[in-house]
């Protein structure tokens, strides 16, 4: 997952080397006792620190594991759950955009 997801962000900043990245991080539940839950979530902010990204620690925060907000599955937002998300990835997401509306364009001689 690792290598695909850092693949990808290669790639994007071939084609775009100005980008800016945000990297949605996502937490699994803790059940079992090694280290493999851990290890998974910390693959987002390791990937974000290295590539110097905006990160979202936990793309769920405030919607995961709530039964109100979560298909019968609890795993994945109902409709009312999805404006939580989109509210985690808005506040990233913003400030990225002010500041690139802020930015004047580069001139080309």
């Amino acid at each position: 997952m690792r290598a695909n997801l850092q693949a990808i962000i290669d790639r994007t900043r071939a084609h775009h080397p100005n980008v800016s990245i945000i990297v949605a991080g996502m937490q699994l539940p803790d059940l079992s006792s090694d280290d493999y839950v851990g290890a998974f979530g910390g693959i987002f902010g390791a990937l974000a620190e290295k590539n110097h990204a905006t990160l979202i620690p936990y793309l769920l925060e405030g919607v995961g594991g709530n039964p109100e907000l979560n298909q019968w599955d609890r795993v994945h937002p109902n409709a009312a759950g999805q404006r939580v998300p989109a509210e985690n990835v808005w506040r990233a997401l913003q400030p990225m955009l002010q500041k690139t509306a802020a930015t004047p364009p580069a001139r080309v001689d």
